[in-house]
């Protein structure tokens, strides 16, 4: 796997996959791609339970299910993506977090989703690639809501100026939900080298703008996204 998780990689009974340039959707995911929910995700924080393939969603940025054969992905180009199985294999679901999600509170509406009928401390998480601290410059006035909204240290939030930590923040609110096995997998989204290291390796929204910025013919990412997908067999 392009991305590995070592908890999620224990589970029995599930697949999952995080996809980067080479495979937007993960090689071996790609066969289940028919049963994944129809949905329009919009940075909100709606969880749906999804029950049956190819099930019409509308807007959403969360899914949980416990139908086995109906795969499970969501859409990044920098946000987080976030892949969640229960220790058993028995039921999974799958976030798309970016900084308004993670403000607004994605990862609390699903963790009271998974204790209507389970517990956040039976679950595994795995935190998949996204941009990180390293190149996720932002304004100091969203790094300032961070601070105001969020119980964290400010160190954990913005670990160097104006750069955010969208990852540590994910762990930090999982921490505090409850959700005790958590590992971050993948590189930064922006500045990953890809194998050959003359390229990257996974789409960024934000290295395409400032590509874009430079050069107004070089191609969108429109349709270029990476999923990452999680699937019970």
């Amino acid at each position: 796997m392009s991305d590995h998780s070592v908890l999620l990689s224990h589970i029995p009974g599930i697949l999952y996959g995080f996809g980067d340039k080479q495979a937007l959707l993960p090689a071996h995911l790609q066969a289940y791609e028919a049963s994944r929910p129809e949905k329009k995700q919009v940075h909100g924080t709606r969880i749906v339970d999804v029950t049956e393939a190819g099930q019409e969603c509308g807007e959403a940025d969360g899914f949980i299910t416990s139908t086995p054969g109906i795969l499970l992905a969501v859409f990044t180009a920098d946000c987080l993506p976030l892949i969640f199985s229960r220790k058993d294999g028995k039921e999974v679901a799958a976030v798309h977090a970016g900084w308004r999600g993670l403000i607004d509170g994605i990862l609390e509406q699903m963790a009271q989703r998974i204790n209507q009928t389970s517990d956040t401390a039976s679950w595994s998480v795995a935190i998949g690639p996204a941009a990180a601290a390293c190149c996720y410059e932002v304004s100091q006035e969203l790094i300032d809501t961070f601070m105001q909204r969020l119980d964290l240290p400010p160190s954990l939030i913005s670990p160097r100026h104006r750069h955010l930590n969208l990852a540590a923040i994910a762990e930090a609110k999982l921490r505090a939900l409850g959700f005790a096995d958590i590992d971050i997998t993948g590189g930064c989204t922006i500045c990953s080298p890809d194998a050959a290291g003359s390229g990257f390796r996974y789409t960024s929204f934000r290295r395409n703008s400032h590509q874009r910025a430079k050069d107004p013919s070089h191609p969108g990412i429109s349709g270029r996204n990476q999923q990452s997908g999680i699937i019970i067999l």
